[in-house]
C-alpha cells in the first residue's frame, strides 16, 4: 500500500492507496516542529477509529516546507521500513519534462499537478491551484512544465485585509447575493470573489492570447467548486488532483523511472 503525503504551507493531506483506490484521506495542520512519533499517533489513531487495516510499503511526498521532510522521512524508515520518495529530489523522477530558466527551483506541488494535469487531461492545459498562494501552471502540449503565474491565496488575501486593517472584520469567503454589498462583510466578501474571478478570468485569457492555442482550464484546490458557480471558469476541476500525481509519478518511478 502507498502512503502519498502532500504537505503545504498550511495544510498536509495523507491518503492510503490500496492498489486500485485512495481508501482514506486525512488532514491536518502543517507544522514543523510536529515529530515522526507524534505523526505515526495521529495517523495509527485515524486509522483504527476507520476500521483500516493498511500495511504500508511505500511512500510519497510532495512538500513545499522543506523542514517538514526530514521528519516524514523518519516516519517512513521507523515505522514502515521504507525510503520515501520525495519530488523534486534527485532520486525522483518525473514522467515530464521541466522547461524553465536555468537554475529556476519549480514548487514540487506544481509538477504533482502537472503531471496529475497532463495524465487525465492531456496537454495544453492551464491548471489553477487554491492554495496558499494561487497558481497557474502551464502545461506544453507534450506534457512539460512550461512556467506559470503566482498569485496571493484567497484566504490570505482575506487575512491580510484583516490584519492590516483594525475595522474590518475576518470573514468567510462565500458568493455574495450582489456585487455592491450594504456592510462591510457583504463588501469584503464581494471584493474577495469577485476580484478573483477577474484574477482568474484575466490570467488565463492573458495565457491563451501568449500561447497562440485553445486550452483547458482545469481547477483544483478546496475553492475550486465556489468559484466554478461563476458562469464556469473552468473546464473541470478535480479535488484529489495532487494526490493522483503522486501515485501516478510512483507508478513512474516503480516502473520506467528506476531503468531509464
Amino acid at each position: 500500500m502507498l502512503l502519498a503525503i502532500d504537505c503545504g504551507n498550511t495544510n498536509t493531506v495523507f491518503s492510503i492507496w490500496d492498489g486500485a483506490e485512495f481508501i482514506a484521506s486525512w488532514r491536518t495542520s502543517t507544522e514543523h516542529q510536529r515529530t515522526a512519533d507524534q505523526y505515526y499517533v495521529w495517523l495509527s489513531t485515524l486509522m483504527k477509529l476507520q476500521n483500516i487495516e493498511a500495511r504500508i510499503t511505500d511512500m510519497i511526498v510532495s512538500s513545499t516546507v522543506p523542514r517538514v521532510v526530514f521528519n516524514l522521512r523518519v516516519l517512513a524508515d521507523r515505522y514502515f521500513n521504507t525510503r520515501p520518495l520525495v519530488v523534486g529530489r534527485p532520486d525522483c523522477a518525473l514522467p515530464i519534462e521541466v522547461r524553465v530558466d536555468a537554475g529556476t527551483q519549480v514548487g514540487p506541488d506544481r509538477l504533482v499537478n502537472t503531471v496529475a494535469g497532463y495524465d487525465l487531461y492531456g496537454g495544453d492545459l492551464i491548471v489553477v491551484d487554491f492554495g496558499t498562494a494561487t497558481t497557474f501552471d502551464v502545461v506544453d502540449s507534450d506534457g512539460a512544465y512550461v512556467g506559470g503565474v503566482i498569485a496571493p491565496g484567497v484566504n490570505l488575501s482575506l487575512q491580510a485585509l484583516h490584519e492590516a486593517a483594525a475595522a474590518l472584520p475576518h470573514v468567510d469567503i462565500s458568493r455574495p447575493q450582489r456585487v455592491v454589498g450594504t456592510n462591510t462583510v457583504a463588501c469584503m466578501q464581494s471584493g474577495i470573489f469577485w476580484g478573483y474571478v477577474g484574477v482568474i478570468r484575466e490570467v488565463c485569457a492573458r495565457i491563451k492570447a501568449e500561447r497562440e492555442r485553445p486550452m483547458k482550464i482545469i481547477a483544483t484546490g478546496g475553492l475550486a467548486p465556489l468559484f466554478q458557480q461563476a458562469e464556469d471558469l473552468f473546464d473541470d476541476w478535480k479535488d484529489e488532483l495532487t494526490m493522483h500525481g503522486l501515485r501516478v509519478i510512483h507508478n513512474y518511478n516503480k516502473t520506467e523511472g528506476s531503468n531509464p
